[in-house]
């Protein structure tokens, strides 16, 4: 026997990492795991599917032009209006005054979990934050009327009953815990390592934190304001409640508007007066219909629209206030389930 021969004899045979036969429970398992990763895939592609249709049918009756430059929305009256104008720049005004807060006070609780906290503060911190994520949105949605409301008015803002800055703030505080946990588990994930190089060099904790750990966990920041920013965006409850329900185009934050949400969820004349429903709703059948008959107000309402109505008329009432007592005069009220909440919270503040 050769030498060649002997070193090929004590070489091992290649181990075999493939089962010898095919194991169908575990590709079912495989299988079942891809169509759970394709359901997000699969739900975004059917919500494309689903507005394409109605948008194609939508813009062949409005022109683009006038949807973007339009500053009136009214399409169940006649002449019918589609001017988005003043929901666009409802929701950005909120969405900023929603950024001003949740941004800045994300990020910050988010370092001080991350570099400051000790572990068990940390253990306690987190969870009691992430809490707040949890209460409904028609519970801050009242806070922001009945306890944040009075309070810049006392601040002296001199803000209406229903504003946008209250909604704005408030909204902010609902996001906080979004923008903290995201931001503060993309700091988690930075490798130690950096840190001591860092304090090795003579660094401090505020350079490590601002220098270091921020700049390399900044893919899970940006995640997060992103995050931030389309919930603010599409936030419903809260500024239905809180930031009234006249579309109208103003910067100011004492003044109420009406976002694109808040009036997908309050049409006009309310759920009672509506006479279309989704799947049959086209512009054309909108521009023949006239405005409908305001719905009859339930007899417990009758006072307390009556004392609004009173309030309103004084003579050291503002204009804007005054706006939403001939608003309930036309019948537009707001939409159900906060109506009834939102009217008496109001003659309570004007009174």
């Amino acid at each position: 026997m050769t030498a060649q021969d002997a070193t090929a004899a004590a070489q091992p045979e290649p181990i075999r990492l493939r089962a010898e036969r095919r194991r169908w429970g575990e590709d079912v398992v495989k299988g079942v795991l891809a169509l759970c990763a394709l359901v997000s895939v699969a739900t975004t592609i059917g919500i494309i599917i689903a507005l394409i249709e109605p948008s194609i049918e939508f813009f062949r009756e409005v022109s683009v032009v006038d949807f973007f430059s339009g500053d009136r929305w009214a399409p169940l009256f006649t002449p019918s209006s589609f001017g988005v104008q003043p929901l666009l720049v409802g929701t950005l005004v909120v969405t900023f005054w929603a950024c001003v807060v949740c941004l800045p006070c994300g990020l910050g609780a988010a370092i001080y979990m991350s570099e400051y906290a000790r572990p068990r503060v940390r253990n306690i911190l987190k969870p009691a934050l992430e809490t707040l994520a949890g209460i409904p949105t028609v519970v801050f949605g009242f806070f922001a009327l009945t306890f944040f409301t009075p309070l810049l008015q006392d601040l002296g803002l001199g803000v209406n009953v229903f504003n946008v800055l209250a909604a704005g703030l408030v909204v902010g505080v609902m996001l906080i815990p979004i923008v903290a946990s995201v931001s503060e588990d993309a700091m988690s994930a930075v490798p130690q390592e950096l840190r001591d190089g860092a304090y090795a060099l003579g660094a401090t904790r505020l350079q490590v934190s601002t220098r270091i750990v921020v700049p390399a966990a900044i893919s899970g920041i940006v995640a997060s304001f992103v995050l931030a920013i389309s919930r603010a965006v599409g936030e419903t409850m809260i500024v239905l409640i809180a930031a009234g329900g006249i579309a109208q185009i103003t910067l100011d934050p004492r003044e109420q508007a009406q976002t694109m949400t808040s009036k997908v969820r309050a049409p006009s004349g309310g759920p009672a007066s509506m006479r279309w429903t989704m799947p049959s709703w086209s512009v054309a059948s909108s521009r023949r219909t006239s405005s409908p008959p305001p719905a009859p107000v339930p007899e417990r309402q009758r006072p307390l629209r009556a004392r609004l109505d009173s309030t309103q008329a004084r003579s050291d009432a503002r204009p804007s206030d005054r706006g939403v007592a001939s608003g309930l005069e036309r019948g537009a009220s707001p939409a159900s389930g906060a109506a009834s909440t939102v009217v008496a919270v109001a003659s309570r503040a004007c009174a």
